[in-house]
């Protein structure tokens, strides 16, 4: 089916991306869907990791998005993230100073009982997926 889709990716306090795209993939809670102009509607939610799409052009773009929503409808794609951040937004040397926090903390996990063993592991998986959507991993 030819045309684009309209994509909408927003959180609580900004709209991070709002163009059309010819296709859409995001990380569904059980898996990674596409989306293309006249998808059947759905509701899912979403787990951290990577929006990507085509532009209009036909470049492939990337958001880095944690936890949240994704409507699909025929003609539009809206992600609603706790957070989101395209890739020129990313602070890459912010992102690996968070792996080597969450490295540390997961190393010191087994010895130490004050720390959060699963929040350590978001972390890292967070620092990892801004890492890879800036190209540095």
């Amino acid at each position: 089916m030819a045309g684009n889709i309209m994509l909408e990716v927003v959180t609580p306090d900004r709209s991070v991306v709002s163009e059309e795209a010819q296709i859409v993939v995001a990380p569904g809670e059980f898996g990674e869907f596409g989306v293309l102009i006249g998808h059947t509607s759905f509701l899912t939610t979403l787990k951290t990791g990577m929006v990507r799409y085509k532009d209009t052009g036909g470049s492939e773009r990337a958001v880095f998005v944690s936890g949240g929503f994704s409507e699909v409808l025929p003609k539009k794609v809206t992600i609603l993230a706790e957070s989101a951040e395209r890739r020129r937004d990313i602070d890459l040397e912010r992102a690996k100073a968070a792996m080597k926090r969450a490295e540390e903390r997961l190393a010191e996990a087994s010895r130490r009982e004050d720390i959060d063993f699963r929040r350590a592991q978001v972390a890292l998986q967070r620092a990892v997926i801004r890492m890879r959507i800036a190209g540095a991993a």
